[in-house]
């Protein structure tokens, strides 16, 4: 079920996340720093990828650090977005660490408790 649910929680997120780099500057939320923020919603999808493919590592970094590059790389086609080098190592170091943690929660999800022997 949670494999299920992240799987589509990954790929709705980076869409949303695709939508909101690709869009005019004005519609873009708003609500910290911009790194932090890139950092934050990489972070996200990272974690959610790390989950979704708990066991093709290699794959989900090239999703969402592939996707880290070519979005700020997709922005050099837009009238008003620009893409800086700096903005793209924000998200593909917060995609990377998203990663790592989801597959650190891959890991533990999968630990079968220990029976614990009462018999002192």
């Amino acid at each position: 079920m949670i494999h299920r649910i992240s799987v589509i929680a990954a790929w709705l997120a980076l869409g949303l996340i695709a939508l909101v780099t690709l869009s005019p500057i004005e519609a873009r939320p708003s609500l910290t720093s911009a790194h932090l923020e890139h950092f934050a919603a990489f972070a996200l999808i990272g974690f959610a990828f790390a989950l979704a493919y708990p066991n093709r590592v290699v794959l989900a970094f090239a999703i969402v650090v592939g996707a880290a590059l070519g979005l700020e790389a997709l922005q050099l086609l837009t009238l008003d977005r620009h893409g800086r080098a700096a903005d793209a190592l924000m998200k593909a170091l917060g995609g990377i660490s998203g990663i790592c943690i989801g597959q650190m929660a891959s890991f533990l999800l999968r630990l079968k408790p220990v029976p614990s022997d009462h018999s002192v």
